[in-house]
């Protein structure tokens, strides 16, 4: 009987947690639809207010528009006009309710006037929660010309003694700015009298408003800002925000001027290093911190105060005084010395974020005899952080290499373990990105940087770094002392790969063949093998490599070894194959048809301007002529003479509409690592003439592999006159490891 009572007991009890499971994941404002809304919201209408159902059918409306649905005309001005209905209840909560969704719909300027005098109404009650509210809402909703009926009321409202009141009008004043800033300028005595208040948020907002009032006054800014550093300013709040304007003023100063004096306002900065708040420490710190040309003498009391921190019980206190830290080590690692103790006591720390960034700053300010001590405590948490910490230490394993390259094999050895451990593509890319970069600076660190590389494609599941790899293998493994050790590895891929990789994995032997002879009968073998592989793909690359092998002069492979010159004009080549497709010949296409150009300076496919007219066959007369001009001022600039000849010039493209009143197109010219964008402008305007013209580029794809060098203005820009201005680009030295064949 006890049995079956304890049964009973324990299903009911897991019959309520389903149901408290059931309760957490159900939304009141599921499935809610808005014509169904608007059906309830008639109840706004009755004669008998029901305030509770008010309240949840406002609240539906509230959902429904920040969510995205819109309301028509008709739909909105039914819900205003019943909305103000509600003002004839008393009850409070309903009351800041219909606040909300009067912002929310925000009525048209005819609309608007029914709704006025009972704002105006609460902004005289005597109950402080109606008065601030209804102060929001009426500027919200309010015109100019309705502003300044209500002005007197605003200033008022400024020096109010209720904080909450106060409050409201200055937070207001601060958006009214945008719709009449003459009338808020006006409250200037108002807003600088609630500085001096005891509430700390009322002083807040005065402060913000007072420097919004002055924003455009340079000396009026510096003339605030000495008032109010030498002001005793309680709130914390208030003081974190002069700290930030002052930071605005002294932006250009640096540590002395001409005549040796001081950085103005650093006095001040350094003793709000010693407040009781933490927040206003902190701002004082990154103020510091982010000064122009700071000195490690300025940065030393902000280093100090956030050593202090470092052993604080608070994680946040940590996390932001590790961050500060980890900021200052990329421009002054040694300044940190004094911090290393403390930072290393991190590195267990059980908030992984804290414990990754304390390791990163280490790695930045350790020196060469910690590094090995500094690899095997991370090595002991690397498994228990996500793959964006991961990759931070990552990216200062890289720095710390190129500054100890003696330490090379330890950082490498390093790598490669933790390149076996599991880990999604953007930690896995950016190992391969180091040990590539280390290959790069590090002569001595290619063989073992290869070697790693090869194992890793072993067990890689990544096709775009297989074949990344296979690439690099191909280009540098036929230089080194032993080349023959990594056929196995490029072979294995043709056998266990997929057709992307196969296809790498053939074009990597071809280069071993092609630059290792002893090793040619081997990979004739191998590749002969690929003919009869399952994709089209690899088994035209296979054939082609044969082909070309098998030929007794390397002088005989056009543009196959990197460095080699091109004798064909790609153009003329991709005529040639069009026409050879077109003519459906059952011959082979006979390459040796095509001109060649020994002594032609045309190499890697760049096109001269006595060649752009012919390779840019079907264009019409004039764009042929824009090409050949536009290639001829690139080439005469002295800012892009070192970017060497240009590979390709395109076809101007229109940005702007005909009847715009600037004119500008587009031209982009291809160098072998640059890439230049032309801008012509022509100026349509009557009267006026532009000066310092420029364009800003920003890339949508495409961040990782080129980095703008370069913007040319153009001086001026008459009307009908054009002119250009340029934008140039680098290829980044990653993306040129990566480039395929």
């Amino acid at each position: 009987m006890g049995d079956t009572n304890q049964s009973k007991i324990s299903d009911v009890g897991k019959k309520r947690d389903e149901d408290d499971e059931d309760a957490l994941d159900f939304s009141p404002f599921w499935g809610i639809e808005k014509g169904a809304v608007l059906q309830e919201a008639r109840c706004f209408n009755d004669s008998q207010l029901d305030a509770r159902r008010c309240q949840q059918v406002i609240t539906k409306l509230l959902y429904l528009c920040n969510q995205g649905d819109t309301f028509t005309k008709t739909e909105a001005t039914e819900v205003f006009f019943a909305v103000t209905k509600l003002f004839q209840s008393k009850d409070s909560n309903l009351r800041r309710m219909v606040y909300l969704i009067i912002k929310e719909i925000c009525p048209s300027a005819d609309e608007v006037i029914i709704v006025t005098s009972s704002l105006m109404k609460d902004m005289n009650s005597p109950i402080d929660l109606y008065r601030a509210n209804a102060i929001r809402v009426l500027c919200n909703i309010t015109d100019s010309g309705l502003l300044g009926q209500i002005e007197r009321y605003l200033k008022q409202a400024v020096v109010d003694k209720n904080a909450v009141v106060s409050s409201a009008a200055l937070v207001s004043g601060i958006h009214l700015l945008e719709v009449n800033s003459d009338i808020v300028r006006r409250w200037n005595n108002e807003v600088q009298e609630t500085i001096s208040s005891k509430n700390p948020v009322v002083q807040f907002h005065a402060m913000g408003l007072l420097h919004k009032i002055r924003q455009n006054d340079r000396l009026a800014i510096n003339k605030l800002v000495s008032q109010l550093t030498r002001n005793n300013v309680r709130s914390p709040l208030a003081q974190s925000l002069i700290i930030r304007y002052v930071s605005k003023v002294i932006s250009k100063s640096t540590a002395t001027d001409s005549e040796g004096a001081a950085r103005p306002f650093f006095d001040y900065l350094e003793s709000c290093l010693r407040n009781k708040s933490e927040m206003v420490i902190f701002e004082a710190v990154r103020a510091i911190i982010n000064l122009n040309q700071v000195t490690p003498r300025e940065l030393q009391p902000a280093i100090t105060v956030l050593q202090l921190f470092l052993s604080s019980s608070k994680p946040i206190l940590r996390f932001a005084a590790i961050r500060a830290l980890n900021k200052v080590a990329m421009l002054h690692p040694a300044a940190l010395t004094s911090c290393n103790l403390e930072m290393e006591g991190l590195i267990s720390d059980n908030n992984r974020s804290i414990a990754t960034l304390a390791i990163t700053t280490l790695l930045k300010t350790g020196n060469e005899s910690s590094i090995d001590r500094l690899l095997k405590q991370i090595t002991s948490f690397m498994a228990d952080i996500q793959d964006e910490f991961k990759v931070v230490v990552v990216e200062a394993i890289r720095s710390l290499s190129l500054k100890f390259p003696q330490k090379h094999r330890v950082l490498m050895n390093f790598l490669s373990s933790i390149l076996r451990e599991e880990g999604g593509f953007e930690y896995k890319k950016s190992i391969v990105e180091c040990i590539l970069s280390i290959i790069q600076e590090i002569p001595e660190a290619k063989d073992a940087g290869l070697a790693q590389l090869s194992e890793f494609i072993e067990d890689c599941e990544y096709t775009y770094l297989s074949s990344q790899i296979l690439h690099i293998l191909g280009e540098q493994g036929p230089l080194t002392s032993d080349p023959s050790k990594y056929i196995r590895y490029i072979y294995n891929r043709v056998i266990l790969e997929n057709a992307t990789v196969r296809a790498s994995a053939v074009s990597a032997l071809a280069k071993f063949g092609l630059l290792c002879p002893f090793l040619l009968p081997h990979i004739l073998q191998l590749l002969r093998r690929c003919l009869y592989d399952n994709d089209d793909e690899v088994r035209d690359r296979a054939a082609f490599c044969l082909s070309s092998l098998r030929k007794e002069s390397l002088g005989d492979i056009p543009n196959y070894e990197a460095g080699k010159s091109i004798t064909y004009s790609v153009a003329s080549l991709e005529k040639a194959l069009y026409n050879y497709l077109d003519a459906s010949n059952e011959l082979a296409f006979d390459v040796s048809a095509i001109e060649l150009n020994e002594h032609s300076p045309v190499a890697f496919g760049y096109e001269t301007p006595a060649q752009v007219i012919q390779n840019h066959i079907g264009t019409s007369p004039t764009v042929e002529e824009e090409i050949l001009d536009s290639q001829e001022f690139v080439m005469n600039m002295s800012e892009f003479v070192q970017f060497g000849p240009i590979f390709k010039s395109c076809s101007a493209i229109e940005l702007t509409e005909a009847e715009t009143e600037y004119k500008i197109t587009c031209t982009k010219h291809i160098f072998e690592k640059y890439m230049v964008f032309q801008f012509r402008c022509t100026n349509t305007i009557e009267e006026q003439i532009l000066e310092d013209v420029s364009v800003l580029m920003d890339a949508v794809e495409g961040e990782d592999s080129y980095t703008q060098i370069a913007s040319l203005k153009l001086k001026n820009m008459p009307l009908r006159t054009s002119g250009s201005t340029f934008v140039a680009f680098k290829r980044d030295a990653v993306c040129e490891l990566f480039s395929a064949l």
